[in-house]
């Protein structure tokens, strides 16, 4: 017996869309990063991008718990003397509320070259509308809390 081991032209990818409106942000980047990564998929190995795209949809709906619309802080830094920038939770959301998930998608990929290749396949829009219709993409089910 051999060892399969999945090459890139056995990879298929298809692309899914996720409604974000009225669900907590972690939980929407957990299920959108292994969309990405491809662990929902058989062929899934660890050193090869076997993920599917990703289409976020009513990013400005999305909720959090507790106080971090106040509290988180994202920082980033320049390199230089007085360069650090440290907007709040409400301050990013306000000004580009696709930015607060894919910043927390991008924390939950590989930090190297093919997690940068992963987060290419993610796109977040603030309303309703996509333009990625022409690829069919499929509705995903994800966690609907309280539909019974």
């Amino acid at each position: 017996m051999k060892t399969y081991s999945t090459k890139a032209k056995d990879i298929e990818r298809k692309w899914w869309v996720i409604d974000a409106a009225d669900r907590t942000l972690g939980k929407v980047a957990t299920e959108v990063a292994n969309l990405l990564m491809g662990k929902h998929k058989p062929l899934y190995a660890p050193y090869i991008d076997t993920g599917d795209y990703v289409v976020v949809v009513n990013a400005a709906k999305v909720k959090v718990t507790g106080k971090k619309t106040e509290q988180k802080i994202y920082y980033r830094y320049s390199g230089y003397p007085g360069g650090l920038k440290s907007p709040s939770f409400k301050e990013v959301f306000n000004k580009n509320p696709a930015r607060v998930i894919e910043l927390a998608v991008k924390g939950m990929l590989p930090h190297n070259r093919l997690g940068r290749a992963m987060f290419k396949k993610l796109k977040v829009y603030p309303g309703d509308e996509h333009p990625h219709q022409a690829q069919a993409p499929l509705r995903h089910a994800g966690e609907t809390k309280g539909a019974e």
